[in-house]
């Protein structure tokens, strides 16, 4: 525990990455697995994960992100975009891949697919957006332990334009809306902010036993 402790006083938002920098493919699956392995609502993940390489994209981005050069300069960036109108099709989906992967029937989970309609499908549309778009926040929080247990920083990002992200990566017409961005590579020797001590509340002023 103490090493899990050690590695959230070494993470910060990076602000300057090392261009030079780049991660290995064997960490990156390694990140990748471990968004894949995040906990979700009822376990549906109801997003998409974009691993954005391609430095022309890239590029269009950092106009999207109010020019945060963190875009372009780290290894790679990650944009998370969550389902538009999730409902019976994706929960179908899930019990689909619950039967198959752990061998059982439809029929006997079937009480519990008809639990998760019944919690999901009444709600309003914009309800639902707002659901999905938060579980893409547990999925970066699995990212930012895994990066910083590898050494590897991540920079979180909600300061873009939803509208031109969702338009340069074509998501609207897949359903999916950006939620959430994160750089991840290595940090500059010149990132003066790596030096900073981390400012958080006091456990007295943050926790509450009731």
């Amino acid at each position: 525990m103490n090493t899990f402790l050690d590695n959230q006083n070494w993470r910060y938002a990076t602000k300057k990455f090392d261009a030079t920098k780049k991660i290995s493919t064997e960490d990156l699956n390694t990140l990748k697995e471990a968004i894949r392995l995040s906990s979700s609502s009822y376990g549906l993940q109801p997003y998409k994960i974009f691993i954005v390489e391609n430095p022309e994209v890239r590029a269009k981005l950092v106009t999207a992100a109010y020019g945060q050069k963190q875009v372009v300069d780290a290894s790679h960036l990650i944009v998370f975009a969550n389902e538009l109108n999730f409902g019976e099709e994706g929960i179908l989906k899930f019990s689909k891949n619950m039967s198959e992967t752990r061998g059982i029937s439809i029929e006997s989970i079937q009480g519990y697919v008809d639990y998760m309609k019944s919690n999901i499908t009444g709600l309003p549309e914009e309800t639902r957006n707002i659901w999905s778009s938060k579980q893409t926040y547990l999925a970066l929080g699995n990212l930012l332990n895994a990066a910083a247990e590898l050494k590897i920083d991540v920079t979180p990002m909600e300061g873009f334009n939803p509208t031109q992200v969702n338009e340069i990566l074509g998501l609207d017409k897949l359903g999916l809306n950006a939620s959430l961005m994160a750089t991840v590579g290595y940090r500059s020797e010149e990132d003066a902010t790596q030096h900073y001590k981390k400012v958080r509340k006091s456990n007295e002023e943050l926790f509450i036993t009731i």
